[in-house]
């Protein structure tokens, strides 16, 4: 699973005033990413806003991602859905589209067990070959894949890694030692404050919503953690801390994803990545003063002259 690792950030999907999709700031997005030296992309997960999307609009990204990456990264994609039938339907699209793997959440709204979801990743493999990414999201789906779901999914073959957004690192660690010394599968962290950390534990990756906004800081610390100098790993990722602050400033004011990725869309914009800062109905944007507290922070962290 060596084409799996590294830094794999979630890729921002910006909109234009009618709400579409932006295509020509999207493949800014794109490019910055992977001339930033990232290791992979991860589209229409939870940063790209993916439950937003129709299933056309998700085949369109799938396919102009696909294109303007051209095979220099792997493409991961988001299916993303609340039932089995609906992800398996995601996941032929997604195979056709160019996907290299998919990404699969526990089922949601509907309350599951933790066979249920088991049998759910195991249905989605078979009906589709395609490699499958487990993705531990309960702030969204309210569903937690615990220990011994994740590591029986891994030891049977059924998924090929994992995303832990899940923000329990005591578990993330659990399962690292669990299937510690099994190469056929992945763990990567999208908790971006504890990259190092996770590193250390023997995470063999990040898929961090913040690198839209400052890609190279990531690529400086897997870099950094590739070479086993921890103290620049450690100086970067506290640079990294404070750049995250942006998540937080609209907090209070509008919803938790707005605020965060709504931050990181402000950002890019005063980056000149994306040209608008629009968020999905009824998702609010930040208001000029909340931005220019970003741009403070971009200053502070020198990403903004």
């Amino acid at each position: 699973m060596s084409k799996f690792k590294g830094v794999v950030p979630p890729v921002v999907t910006p909109l234009n005033k009618d709400y579409t999709v932006d295509y020509p700031s999207y493949t800014r997005v794109l490019e910055n990413l992977i001339e930033a030296g990232c290791h992979g992309l991860f589209v229409l997960g939870s940063t790209s806003e993916v439950i937003f999307h129709d299933e056309q609009t998700r085949q369109e990204i799938i396919e102009h991602s696909a294109k303007v990456i051209n095979g220099r990264v792997p493409l991961i994609v988001g299916v993303i859905d609340p039932t089995t039938d609906r992800v398996i339907n995601h996941a032929r699209i997604a195979k056709s589209a160019g996907a290299d793997a998919v990404v699969v959440t526990a089922p949601f709204y509907t309350v599951t067990s933790q066979a249920e979801t088991i049998d759910h990743f195991r249905y989605i493999r078979d009906a589709v070959d395609v490699p499958l990414i487990a993705y531990d999201i309960p702030v969204c789906v309210h569903v937690k894949l615990q220990r011994q779901t994740s590591v029986t999914l891994a030891k049977e073959g059924t998924i090929i890694g994992i995303k832990d957004s899940s923000g329990d690192d005591g578990n993330f660690r659990y399962v690292l030692l669990d299937l510690a010394g099994n190469k056929d599968v992945f763990l990567m962290t999208g908790s971006e404050i504890v990259v190092d950390t996770a590193l250390q534990m023997g995470a063999h990756g990040v898929v961090p919503g913040i690198a839209n906004v400052d890609p190279h800081g990531y690529v400086r610390l897997w870099n950094a953690a590739q070479r086993g100098d921890w103290v620049a790993a450690r100086k970067e990722q506290e640079r990294l801390c404070r750049l995250f602050e942006i998540v937080w400033v609209g907090a209070g004011r509008v919803s938790g994803g707005a605020a965060g990725i709504g931050a990181f869309k402000a950002a890019m914009k005063s980056l000149g990545i994306i040209d608008t800062a629009l968020m999905p109905r009824p998702r609010a944007a930040l208001n000029e003063a909340e931005t220019a507290r970003i741009d403070q922070i971009l200053r502070a962290t020198g990403l903004l002259a």
